[in-house]
Formats: C-alpha cells, structure tokens, sequence
C-alpha cells in the first residue's frame, strides 16, 4: 500500500531530524579524539586492579576456569597486593534487560573502577534496541583497538588483526530508521581521528615485530565515502613507516585468501574497519582450531577488555553442557591481559601450559573437550594446564 504523502513527509522530515542528531554526535566525538590523550603506563601503578566479569550462557563456567589459573599462575602478586582481583556482577542478560541498559550504570561505575577486565561472553538480544555490551563497552571505555593473534606455526601462520571497534556498522547499530512496512536504513561512520589511531597502532606493531607488511582491507570500491576514508588515511599513516608495505585487499576475496594454504602464509598484520574485523577474526579463528581457541584484547589509552571471541552458547547451558565447554578461549585472553599489564614471562608460561594441554588432550581423550559428555570438562582441562605451570 502507497504511503499518503503527509505520512511520507512526516517520515522523511523525522528520519532527517534524526540523521541531523547522530552527525553532531558523531562530529563531537571526532574532536574528542582529537584531543591529546595519555596512555595508562602499569608499570608506574602500585596496584593494578584486574575486573573479572563472567557474562551470561558458558560465561560463568569458562571464565571460572581462567580464573582458576589465573590464581594459581599469579599467587605471588596476589598475595603481595600488587595484582587484584575483583568480581563484578550484573553484566548478565537478565539484569541488563530488567534495567534496560546494555551495561548498567552501577556495572559500568565498578568496571570504570578497575584497570584493566577480564570478560566472559555476553548474550545480546535479537532486535529490538538494546546493544550489545560490547559495542557499550568499547564506546564508554574508548576501546578502539581490538587485537587478535593467530598462530598455525606448522603452517608459517603469524597473524595479527587490528580491528578497528567504535566505529563502522557497530557504532550506531541500533539508532538506524525505519519506515514500517517500507523500508529501514542504518548507518556506517569512519572518522578521520578514529582510522588514524587504529591504523598507527597497527603500523606500530608491524614495526617492533619486525613484520614488513599491512593489509588493509576494505570494500572501498563500493563504499566510496567510508571505507574509501579508511584505506587513503591509512595509507598516509604507512608513509610514516617506509619499512612496511601496505596492500589493499577487498574484504570479499580477502575472506577467500584466507582458506587458500598457498597464499595465506604470505600475510602478517591485518588493518581493518569494525565489521569487516568482525567476520575476518571469526574466520581466522576458525582456521587456528574454532573460536573457541581464540581470545581478544580491546585496547584503548586508558582501558583494556579481554575476552573470548564467541558466543554465549545458549543451547549448551540449556541442555546442561555448560561445564563441559572448553575455557581455551579464556585463557587465551587472559595471556593477552598479561602481556599488556607488564607480565611477558608469566603470559608466556600461560601459553605454554594451554599449548602443552592441548597437544596432551589430542592424544589423549580423557582431557579433550567437545563440548559434549562423552569429551572431557572445562574443568578437566584447566586442571592439565595447571599442572602444565609446575
């Protein structure tokens, strides 16, 4: 049926109200980027404050695992006061809908309060406007980096992703407009100071890791305006690095590259807007062993966040699976957590015990995870790595 032409007006003139709104916040929050800002350094903290947020569905149960060994591979800061550790509650999908805040204002206060957080998967509701928690978190926390490594060493695999994680798609994913029954449009947002710093922290990486190339990866050649402002301004960030090629790869057939064993072993650090990061991680992940083996660091100046990459499995915790999910991605997280508080040789002997279990757990199926009862529990498992860490 044909929309009467005062509906449509009405329509149209509220849709622009809106766009008129969201380009001033945007706007604003492009010159607060721009402001100079210090980064957090831990190595000057007396105490550094780690919060521990377990999240909702197999949230409790991994993270519960990777807090375990976390105890045990920290006991010595523990019990000098010089690492804390501290609960925090309320980030489930029941209080957050009660509340009706994506991240309630008492849970944000108690994280705000610690330095850096330890977080297990959270649920976001399909439709509707709620947002997920970590597009929250990311935006309150000024979190613009999201880094992911990816090893295959028997492959020649080194991966880094940059993924930039306040802006694209995500930023305004649940303020888009909507003809009901006509049409509905979101938005997409790249700023200038935003892609600068995701980009530098990027550059900066290859440089002390001694890669020697970045691949950017856009679809610059259909969005002209934001992911076309995506690639030229990190191009000009690589002319600061003439150590370091840049290459510009479509996201389409980078997600090809990336299965092709020929050519994949080739790339190195990978510079990419919000979505595209999304789905590229996920699919890299996937290659390492399944999201499950994945864990991220949100990085901003003056926050960390470190957390699994997957879902919160639902279905598991109905069925009553939920002890039997596998808590690597966790303890993946909790390394990267380490390296970025000043603690490079414990993260490495973190590494080295969930390496050890998991070589353990493939020739020896009482320690393998599934998932399922007939493979081992999270518990089961963080008991070997533990015992990997003497």
């Amino acid at each position: 049926m044909k929309i009467n032409e005062t509906d449509r007006e009405r329509y149209i003139e509220a849709a622009c109200d809106s766009f008129r709104k969201l380009i001033g916040e945007q706007l604003d929050r492009q010159e607060r980027m721009e402001e100079s800002s210090e980064r957090k350094d831990f190595a000057s903290l007396e105490k550094i404050v780690i919060g521990v947020c377990p999240g909702d569905g197999i949230g409790p149960a991994i993270t519960g695992e990777a807090l375990r060994v976390l105890k045990k591979l920290m006991a010595e800061e523990l019990l000098s006061g010089r690492i804390g550790l501290r609960m925090i509650e309320g980030l489930t999908i029941e209080n957050r809908e009660r509340t009706g805040k994506s991240v309630p204002d008492d849970v944000l206060a108690a994280i705000k309060a610690c330095d850096v957080l330890l977080k297990g998967p959270t649920t976001t509701p399909k439709g509707g406007t709620m947002e997920s928690a970590n597009v929250t978190l990311r935006r309150e926390l000024d979190l613009f980096a999201n880094v992911m490594p990816v090893s295959i060493p028997e492959e020649g695999i080194d991966w880094t992703f940059f993924r930039e994680n306040t802006e694209g798609e995500y930023v305004l994913g649940s303020k888009g407009v909507e003809i009901p029954g006509k049409l509905a449009m979101d938005f997409k947002v790249t700023t200038k100071a935003g892609t600068e710093r995701i980009a530098r922290a990027a550059f900066d990486h290859a440089a002390k890791n001694g890669k020697t190339r970045v691949a950017i990866v856009t679809k610059a050649n259909i969005m002209k305006k934001t992911d076309g402002s995506f690639s030229e301004i990190c191009h000009r960030v690589a002319e600061d690095y003439p150590g370091i090629e840049a290459e510009d790869y479509y996201i389409d057939i980078m997600t090809a590259n990336l299965v092709k064993k020929p050519s994949r072993s080739r790339f190195q650090v990978f510079l990419l807007p919000n979505l595209y990061g999304d789905i590229l991680t996920d699919e890299a992940a996937e290659i390492q062993g399944g999201v499950g083996t994945a864990g991220s660091a949100n990085i901003g100046d003056r926050y960390a966040m470190f957390e699994a990459i997957h879902g919160t499995a639902l279905r598991m915790v109905e069925e009553g699976r939920d002890k039997y999910a596998d808590p690597t991605s966790m303890f993946k997280a909790s390394e990267l957590m380490l390296r970025h508080i000043g603690y490079a040789e414990k993260a490495d002997r973190l590494a080295g015990a969930v390496k050890a279990a998991s070589d353990t757990a493939e020739n020896d199926p009482k320690y393998k995870v599934t998932g399922r009862p007939e493979g081992a529990t999270g518990a089961a498992f963080a008991d070997l790595v533990m015992s990997f860490l003497g």
